[in-house]
């Protein structure tokens, strides 16, 4: 990428107006998107799922630890690996203090299909002590929201909200979607060189875990197969134990 322009203090800020006036239309329009996305209807969620954590065995509704919403981080780790996926690490990475989403009455955690003691050395490992996060392992929950299918792991974020003991399904967020919970990215845009990914084969190909942006031997992302995947419609059948007659039934629609 070329060197930027260079002019005077009163050239840039005619220039800088010009773009505020971009930057107040992207906000505006982000005010309305955020707006219809809590206009939208929001589903039961009828099946009692459980997952594995440090404490032991808890269900979906304890998850939200008394708390009006919840925030799933759906992880990319199969059970097979040894480490999580690159991309979803990075987003890891920008997850702050969760006191702040605590104050407006909502609760977050990251869910992976891996065994629980996978989760928490590969955890303890990328320092991420503040984070909640539990095992899907042996539950239908990856499945049903489309973040397990046949081919692999797929990332999404999700929102639950509750009212009392009954969980309703409000939204999901996959693909490009889940750009706005990498805070580095938004920090790279202000910038002259921005996300320098023009000459590489995929925008993603220079993520790696952060601890090994030194290493030549440093895993990256790999192929994003699951563009074009229609992740609302299809449903996946289990293929790490026994799948149910319904969830055999909607695999084969």
């Amino acid at each position: 990428m070329s060197f930027p322009r260079i002019v005077s203090r009163e050239e840039w800020t005619v220039e800088r107006e010009k773009l505020l006036e971009q930057e107040k239309a992207v906000t505006r329009a982000r005010d309305g998107l955020s707006a219809a996305r809590r206009a939208m209807p929001v589903v039961p969620v009828e099946k009692t799922y459980t997952f594995t954590s440090p404490a032991g065995e808890v269900t979906l509704l304890d998850l939200f630890q008394g708390r009006r919403q919840l925030i799933v981080r759906h992880f990319m780790f199969d059970p097979k690996w040894e480490e999580g996926c690159v991309g979803c690490s990075m987003q890891a990475d920008n997850v702050g203090d969760l006191s702040h989403m605590h104050a407006r009455d909502t609760s977050f955690v990251m869910i992976a299909r891996a065994p629980l003691e996978k989760i928490e050395a590969f955890k303890t490992r990328m320092g991420w002590a503040h984070i909640p996060w539990v095992s899907s392992f042996g539950s239908d929950f990856n499945y049903d929201f489309n973040v397990s299918m046949e081919k692999g792991e797929l990332p999404a974020v999700s929102s639950f909200i509750r009212e009392d003991d009954k969980i309703f399904h409000a939204s999901s967020v996959f693909d490009r979607g889940g750009e706005v919970f990498i805070n580095t990215y938004n920090y790279l845009d202000v910038t002259p060189l921005g996300r320098q990914e023009e000459e590489l084969a995929h925008p993603w190909d220079w993520w790696r875990h952060h601890d090994k942006y030194d290493s030549a031997e440093a895993a990256n992302p790999g192929e994003n197969w699951w563009t074009g995947v229609d992740k609302f419609k299809t449903r996946q059948v289990r293929h790490d134990g026994p799948a149910t007659a319904q969830q055999a039934e909607a695999g084969a629609q």
